[in-house]
């Protein structure tokens, strides 16, 4: 049947109440942190007591860290509260500074003691992370604290702009996540107007977001240029430790998706509008399934999403659903939309207590779905990782962490079905798992615009607006194909201030594009033995950040490459999985 709003949909389920988290450390009062960081600074250091200091370094950064995670998810759970805005511009603007010149004296301590033999025999497992310390030390300035203090703060605006929109739709006030249901409405003339209203509150920011990343902009070029560097480019690959590729594998990485994805991104497409019964896709047909004349709505408020995901994941492997369990029961979710919540969804760590927090903007969608598999995958790192000793060594490289992450959107898709203990009824989970790796499918290209994209920003920091509109456009059209833009590129051409990671995370992005290489190839080791393909997962997970990208990937059982053959395959395995999936489809129906 077709549905006239998606307000027909049985009435969502109270919302879960946001968790308070508590911090370990006061962040208003410096003086005591400070002792603690000079008691370190004027501590001896030699082999036999730097395995004691070490871990006494350790300690206080997880304190002190875990109390800025504790600020910063307060914010970003309310936008709209003062006190939370202020404490967490304190942290930004005043601890940050003050934290950054303490690890940045203790660093150079350590790195100091090492290059004149003071210490000696460093396990091969801190190797990575004094390449990291070498980096950081390198990259310091003092005329910089300051500036990254105020960059940071600059960039929150992003998230306090977009949360705080709200849009008079189907009869109330709405954000934009609240418009997500309508945007994938069978009914096309509604889809639309949920389209044209989400663009037109979007148009109605515009103007300021502009103005946000000129500033960004400016920050970032005088960080780079004080750091010594030509350009923010080649300073940030440096300061986000990609010491295993380069701006040129980015190049080829994109090439590499042009070739192989961009195409199979046609095929998709032109089968959607097949389906649909449309001669040319509009960029309202892009989130609606083809293939049910209803909307997957697989759950009713954040509770249920919790409860749905730990059974799914007790079917993947009884620790991971312990491991939900735990984060429920601890009180270590937040996962329904309300207003004044800022945008977007992710894993948080809590460094001290060494547990994930997971945050996300729930509105019942199937996208809900797969941002909460996607997360949890990120929060299992952080449980696999507690026992390396040291704090620096939990981190693993962007790039791989979001391999923890996709690859779980990809291990349970067989389970997500109720009848294997999911949120899906067994068509809708048919349904669910083809619009997943159709995403996989059209979200490499967009990487490929916003990776491209930003590095032409910060290749041309003279550039202006229509100069920076006019580059995206261009971007867009060589990779997002498939659908009718007509009539619509002014719209299409700031579509890129939707994309939070040119804001607040500059040049994080080709990271998912590089992760999804590496969860598509466990992936397909499961396909052979699930079990040994997730023995691997976690083993690698186990590892943080003690090892190389590459030997990251080896150890989950994937090839670090960029090749357009590497690619190809993977493509082609994702299109037959994709026709499998129609084929037992088309026989339940």
């Amino acid at each position: 049947m077709t549905i006239a709003s998606p307000a027909a949909s049985p009435p969502a389920t109270a919302p879960m109440a946001p968790p308070t988290l508590s911090a370990p450390l006061d962040l208003t009062h410096w003086e005591p942190i400070a002792e603690r960081y000079a008691r370190l600074a004027d501590a001896p250091l030699d082999s036999a007591t730097f395995p004691a200091w070490l871990q006494e370094w350790s300690r206080l950064s997880e304190d002190v860290r875990e109390a800025g995670s504790v600020t910063s998810i307060g914010y970003s759970q309310d936008t709209d509260d003062e006190a939370r805005r202020e404490a967490y511009m304190h942290y930004v603007r005043v601890v940050g500074p003050l934290r950054a010149e303490a690890e940045h004296a203790l660093q150079r301590k350590v790195l100091e003691a090492i290059d004149a033999g003071a210490i000696d025999g460093i396990p091969t497992d801190l190797v990575t992370t004094f390449e990291r310390f070498r980096a950081d030390v390198e990259l310091f300035r003092e005329e910089n604290v300051a500036l990254l203090a105020e960059e940071r703060a600059r960039a929150s605006e992003y998230g306090r702009t977009i949360g705080a929109i709200g849009i008079d739709f189907d009869g109330q006030e709405r954000t934009l996540q609240g418009l997500e249901p309508y945007l994938a409405s069978p009914d096309r003339a509604l889809r639309e107007s949920a389209w044209r209203a989400s663009m037109s509150a979007r148009e109605g920011v515009r103007e300021t977001l502009d103005e946000l990343f000129d500033d960004l902009l400016g920050l970032r070029v005088e960080i780079a240029s004080n750091a010594g560097y030509d350009n923010y480019r080649d300073y940030v690959w440096r300061a986000m430790h990609r010491f295993d590729y380069s701006p040129d594998d980015a190049a080829t990485f994109r090439q590499a998706i042009e070739d192989a994805f961009v195409p199979a991104l046609r095929r998709i497409r032109d089968r959607r509008a097949e389906a649909l019964g449309l001669d040319a896709l509009r960029p309202w047909d892009l989130q609606v399934d083809p293939n049910g004349d209803d909307m997957l709505r697989p759950f009713r408020g954040g509770d249920e999403l919790a409860a749905g995901t730990e059974r799914i994941f007790a079917r993947v492997g009884s620790v991971l659903g312990d491991r939900v369990a735990t984060m429920r029961r601890e009180g270590l979710l937040d996962l329904d939309n309300r207003p004044g919540k800022a945008p977007g969804g992710y894993c948080a760590t809590l460094h001290a207590r060494r547990r994930p927090f997971i945050f996300m903007n729930a509105v019942g969608t199937d996208d809900n779905v797969r941002t909460m598999l996607h997360e949890v995958g990120h929060a299992f790192h952080v449980f696999e990782t507690v026992e390396l000793p040291y704090h620096w060594q939990r981190w693993s490289s962007l790039e791989f962490a979001e391999v923890a992450s996709m690859s779980m959107e990809l291990l349970t898709s067989p389970f997500i079905a109720r009848e294997e203990g999911g949120l899906y009824a067994p068509l809708d989970a048919l349904r669910s798992r083809i619009a997943h790796l159709e995403r996989i499918i059209e979200f490499m290209p967009y990487m490929a615009v916003v990776d491209g994209f930003q590095h032409w920003l910060y290749a041309h920091p003279d550039h202006d607006r229509a100069e920076r509109d006019a580059t995206w456009l261009q971007l867009h059209k060589r990779f997002s194909v498939g659908a009718s833009w007509d009539g619509l590129e002014t719209i299409r051409s700031g579509m890129w201030q939707h994309k939070l990671h040119i804001f607040e995370i500059p040049f994080y992005y080709i990271e998912y594009g590089i992760a999804q290489l590496g969860a598509l190839q466990v992936w397909r080791n499961s396909l052979e033995d699930a079990s040994s393909a997730l023995d691997a997962y976690r083993s690698a997970l186990a590892l943080g950040g003690t090892k190389s990208l590459p030997d990251l990937f080896a150890a989950a059982g994937a090839r670090f490459e960029f090749s357009t053959d590497a690619v190809s395959g993977l493509v082609d395995m994702v299109e037959s999985a994709i026709d499998r999936l129609y084929d037992e489809l088309a026989q339940e129906v």
